[in-house]
């Protein structure tokens, strides 16, 4: 046997070994994280009990409203909204997207001057502009047809085009961005093999981008979450408008703003949870590449003694 083939017999149980030294290493006891930990415990369980007891709020009346049906009904709303906001953003988005980064001067302009726009004007701002619509248009016509600005733009149409049209936006930006960390060399060779722009775009570029437009787009999905309370400006009854409602009469300010927090608490903590598992999902390519380094070493020792 050569020493090369020798080493290649060598080379998985000396990696072996290795991992068997490295787990019976000494490691120091780790004081400082054990009292760092304590010192968070006991800060965190002293502001929960403090929270707990605390008579101002109200927390028996937090239990009446939790699940009371004009908070329920408040909540579908909420949802609703975060629902068709986000798949009109993201749609959209993309679109945008796919012209900014067009060599078309035109789409081009017209993408970056939408961008521009809505994004650098407040939600707030834009929710209202769009309720106000019938100040500017009393009426819009389209050919023949004619129709009243205040039948046409209701508070939940206000609420969904600002909403969607905000979203859309940041989406755009979220989106080319994950286009452009995919290799330009991906795109090269879908072209050569006779692909056309658009399904190279379906089919190679962007499942690849998908792991750099995932995490900012749970980021965005949480922020419409918390971004549809702005629409109660407009009287939309969604859950901060049913929690407001609620407490005009009541005058239980405090506990009916607890509701309101639980739930969005509530809603963001599943959707992190949601957003961890597609990003485990598209992540999986980068696990198999590190587990695939490790048999490399013998490998390549292997072609080298079939070349001899």
């Amino acid at each position: 046997m050569t020493d090369t083939a020798h080493l290649a017999a060598r080379l998985p149980r000396l990696a072996e070994d290795e991992q068997r030294d490295v787990r019976r290493a000494h490691r120091p006891f780790p004081f400082d994280r054990v009292v760092l930990w304590g010192v968070t415990l006991v800060l965190a369980g002293g502001f929960a009990y403090i929270v707990a007891i605390n008579p101002n709020f109200e927390w028996p009346v937090v239990g009446k409203y939790f699940f009371d049906p004009t908070v329920m009904q408040g909540l579908t709303v909420t949802l609703g909204l975060t629902v068709v906001g986000m798949a009109i953003g993201i749609a959209l988005g993309l679109v945008l997207a796919i012209a900014r980064m067009s060599k078309d001067r035109l789409a081009w302009s017209l993408s970056a001057l939408f961008i521009w726009f809505f994004r650098g004007t407040p939600l707030l701002v834009q929710l209202i502009f769009w309720y106000n619509m019938s100040t500017l248009f009393p009426r819009i016509s389209i050919g023949i047809a004619s129709w009243d600005t205040n039948d046409l733009i209701t508070p939940l149409t206000a609420a969904v085009l600002g909403l969607a049209l905000n979203e859309a936006a940041y989406m755009a930006e979220i989106i080319r961005g994950g286009l452009l960390s995919v290799d330009k060399g991906q795109a090269e060779t879908a072209e050569a093999f006779g692909m056309t722009r658009g399904r190279a775009l379906r089919r190679i570029i962007i499942p690849q981008a998908m792991k750099s437009i995932v995490p900012p787009t749970g980021n965005q999905l949480i922020s419409m979450i918390k971004a549809t309370s702005l629409v109660s400006v407009i009287a939309m009854a969604d859950l901060l408008y049913s929690v407001q409602s609620i407490y005009n009469r009541t005058f239980e300010i405090i506990p009916l703003l607890m509701v309101a927090v639980l739930w969005y608490l509530l809603i963001t903590s599943i959707l992190n949870i949601g957003q961890s598992a597609i990003e485990r999902y598209y992540g999986r390519g980068d696990r198999g590449s590190a587990n695939a380094i490790a048999p490399a070493v013998p490998d390549a020792v292997s072609e080298q003694e079939s070349a001899r």
